[in-house]
C-alpha cells in the first residue's frame, strides 16, 4: 500500500507551537494567529508586529532557493529546454 500523495500547497489561519522548557522539561503548547502557507518553495508565516503592522517571514526550501538564484541569473548556466 502506498502513502497518500502530498498536497501541492498547505494553508492555515493559525499554527500550533510546542516547546519544551530546557530547565524544567515542561512542555508548553500554544495556538498562534499566524497565517501559514507551505509549498515546495518553502514556508511563509504572516502575522502582525506588536504595533499592529503586517509582518511576513519566508523560509525557503532548497528548491525555492535554487529557483530564486535562477531568476537573478545566479543559477547554473544550462538550457532548461535541452536545445544547446
Amino acid at each position: 500500500m502506498s502513502a497518500p500523495a502530498l498536497p501541492e500547497q498547505i494553508e492555515a489561519d493559525s499554527i500550533v507551537v510546542e516547546v519544551t522548557d530546557k530547565l524544567t522539561g515542561e512542555v508548553f503548547r500554544r495556538t498562534l494567529p499566524v497565517a501559514y502557507v507551505e509549498t515546495d518553495n518553502g514556508i511563509i508565516l504572516a502575522g502582525e508586529t506588536l504595533a499592529g503592522e503586517p509582518c511576513e517571514i519566508a523560509l525557503l526550501s532548497a528548491t525555492g532557493l535554487a529557483r530564486l538564484k535562477d531568476v537573478f541569473g545566479k543559477g547554473p548556466d544550462t538550457d532548461r529546454c535541452g536545445k544547446r
